[in-house]
């Protein structure tokens, strides 16, 4: 009954539809107009052929019964059968074509939809609420699905049905078609009146409902257990449930109850219909000597029962319809959404990177509220190393995310290789950088599919080597299947540590120009720290390096250190000289680094 009536939420965000929203619509269906054509044909010939078996059924009585001729009756009824299983047989045509059609725009919407989605800035990704994202590509593209298959088919079913009986009715005899016509509403009235009840009752019990999974997703779960055991509150939380529970029996009696009136109703109705008609057509043959046969009359009646499901379905289509549009408006949003990092025209695509890294007065901010970065410059020359330190929030990691242009400057350059990153092919750019990331991803499959994904050409030995200059490959080969041991969603088999060194292993099979740790080691235990440190080690004596690190070791390991605070470089140059500077690093260093030093001297 949902179908007939909007929820508050759907009243107030009805969206506008104008010609401009419809022509985009059905520009996803411009390029299936030869099936969607043959759809529509099939439509209107099984619309009208459906209701010839109610018409040769009049004939069958007066023709073939009344008028006592065998041939003629058995001739009738064959081709009754005939148009019948002919009505059927395009029906089922119709319907393949129509899922096809729908099967093939959903194809296209997701593919569209992907694509986008995956042009879209870290700033999308970050800011945009994760279930709503892959709502929209699923349930809402699943959507238009229903839309075609039943929304805009039913439309056109329906309405030709009904506009076909209507002119049937007519031509056979317009004072009981005009009775008829009359009699419709008796069908309709009950129908959204029940509708209407049932729709608040199971809107209630939706309520209801979600008010009793609370209860249990709370009070069955480890912790919520362990609180109310805790504090005696067995009782208090049984009786809760209970009292909701029995709330949830009586509104679904009443719903139960509500569907049977209504039959009732509609039932009646559906006898008082034909009965009028009877009567009407017997006065009109009886006292008037109309030439209205039995047949007629019986013609009428079928059709009049033929005409309640169109009647009901056109009324209700405003709702659908708004529903449909609704639907493609949300879908549009998205697509709608501009593409804030793309390439250039004239995209610059150099034949090998260097890795040079320069900073030239670089500002940055995620909104208008609050600048991030202000005027940093900095240069990071091939083959050589930079550690950015700094308190939590100065904006270390919006640095190195500007590089690959996950992010651009609000003004500045950020430039690789003497170009602006702006101008480079997005591709060469990122295929150069190489980032290591403390909250490590790994995809829902074995060890070698995820280090595959950075290359996946990579040889056995390629592998290997990466693995080993990862220390990862020892753990490796002590895995029952090895590189073909599964990880588990998100690499949840795995520890921390381990996690992160195939991610070394990943980026280091990558092989790019600069590479990029940032805080790699600053959630792990101390076991798993040394472990990584000694791959990281030997790595940014080799290479072009950023690093984002807390630990002592790391630091002192680089060329040059830079000091952000507040989103700006306050100090730079190398440990012994930031330390005795008495600033910000050196305060870093009696709180941080000092006694991170420390603990692990002390573990040792």
């Amino acid at each position: 009954m949902r179908g007939g009536f909007l929820t508050e939420e759907e009243k107030a965000n009805r969206p506008k539809v104008t010609w401009p929203l419809l022509k985009r619509v059905f520009s996803y269906l411009l390029p299936y107009w030869k099936q969607m054509f043959l759809v529509l044909v099939a439509i209107g010939v099984s619309s009208v052929l459906g209701l010839w078996p109610s018409v040769l059924t009049g004939r069958i009585i007066d023709e073939g019964l009344i008028g006592r001729d065998l041939d003629k009756l058995i001739l009738l009824i064959v081709l009754s059968l005939c148009v019948t299983l002919g009505s059927n047989l395009i029906g089922v045509g119709e319907n393949y074509l129509n899922n096809w059609i729908a099967q093939h725009i959903t194809f296209d919407m997701r593919n569209q939809m992907y694509r986008h989605l995956q042009k879209m800035s870290q700033r999308f990704f970050t800011s945009s609420n994760q279930g709503d994202v892959i709502t929209r590509m699923t349930s809402d593209i699943g959507g238009v699905e229903r839309v075609i298959t039943s929304t805009f088919t039913s439309i056109l079913s329906n309405s030709i049905t009904l506009i076909a009986a209507v002119v049937i009715m007519f031509r056979q005899n317009w004072i009981l078609a005009l009775v008829g016509a009359a009699i419709v509403p008796l069908f309709v009235i009950p129908t959204r009146m029940a509708g209407k009840k049932r729709w608040a009752l199971t809107k209630e019990s939706q309520e209801c409902n979600d008010e009793i999974n609370g209860i249990l997703n709370e009070t069955l779960s480890v912790s919520g257990q362990l609180l109310v055991k805790l504090f005696c509150k067995e009782d208090y939380e049984y009786d809760k449930y209970k009292k909701v529970n029995n709330r949830m029996i009586r509104l679904n009696v009443k719903e139960s109850m509500a569907g049977r009136w209504f039959w009732v109703v509609i039932s009646t109705f559906s006898s008082v219909g034909p009965m009028l008609l009877y009567l009407v057509g017997g006065i009109l043959m009886i006292k008037y000597d109309s030439n209205l046969t039995v047949g007629d009359v019986t013609v009428l009646v079928a059709l009049l029962g033929r005409m309640y499901g169109p009647v009901n379905m056109l009324l209700n289509i405003q709702v659908e319809w708004i529903r449909s549009m609704a639907l493609f408006t949300r879908i549009f949003e998205y697509f709608d959404m501009p593409v804030e990092i793309r390439n250039a025209p004239d995209a610059i695509c150099p034949e090998h990177a260097d890795g040079n890294v320069e900073f030239i007065n670089v500002n940055f901010s995620y909104n208008e509220d609050r600048q991030i970065l202000k005027n940093v410059n900095f240069r990071l020359n091939s083959g050589h190393s930079i550690a950015i330190v700094g308190p939590s929030g100065s904006g270390k990691s919006t640095i190195i995310n500007l590089i690959p242009r996950l992010y651009d400057v609000s003004s500045g350059e950020v430039r690789f290789d003497g170009e602006d990153v702006r101008k480079l092919d997005l591709t060469f750019l990122r295929d150069n950088i190489g980032i290591v990331s403390q909250e490590t991803y790994l995809f829902n499959g074995t060890i070698r599919e995820n280090l595959l994904y950075a290359k996946p050409d990579a040889t056995e030995e390629e592998l290997i080597e990466a693995c080993k200059k990862a220390n990862i490959y020892d753990f490796i080969q002590k895995q029952e299947l090895g590189f073909e041991a599964v990880v588990g969603n998100r690499g949840l088999k795995l520890s921390g540590g381990e996690k992160q060194r195939i991610s070394i292993a990943r980026v280091l099979l990558k092989d790019p120009a600069l590479l990029i740790f940032d805080e790699a080691t600053s959630s792990l235990d101390s076991i798993s720290e040394t472990k990584i440190q000694e791959a990281i080690d030997p790595i940014i004596e080799s290479r072009t390096s950023i690093l984002i690190a807390h630990r002592l070791s790391t630091i002192l390991a680089a060329d040059e250190i830079l000091v952000v605070k507040d989103g700006e470089i306050v100090e730079r140059g190398v440990h012994a000289d930031l330390v005795k500077a008495g600033g910000t690093y050196t305060e870093l260093y009696e709180t941080q680094f000092r006694r991170a030093l420390d603990a692990q001297q002390g573990n040792v």
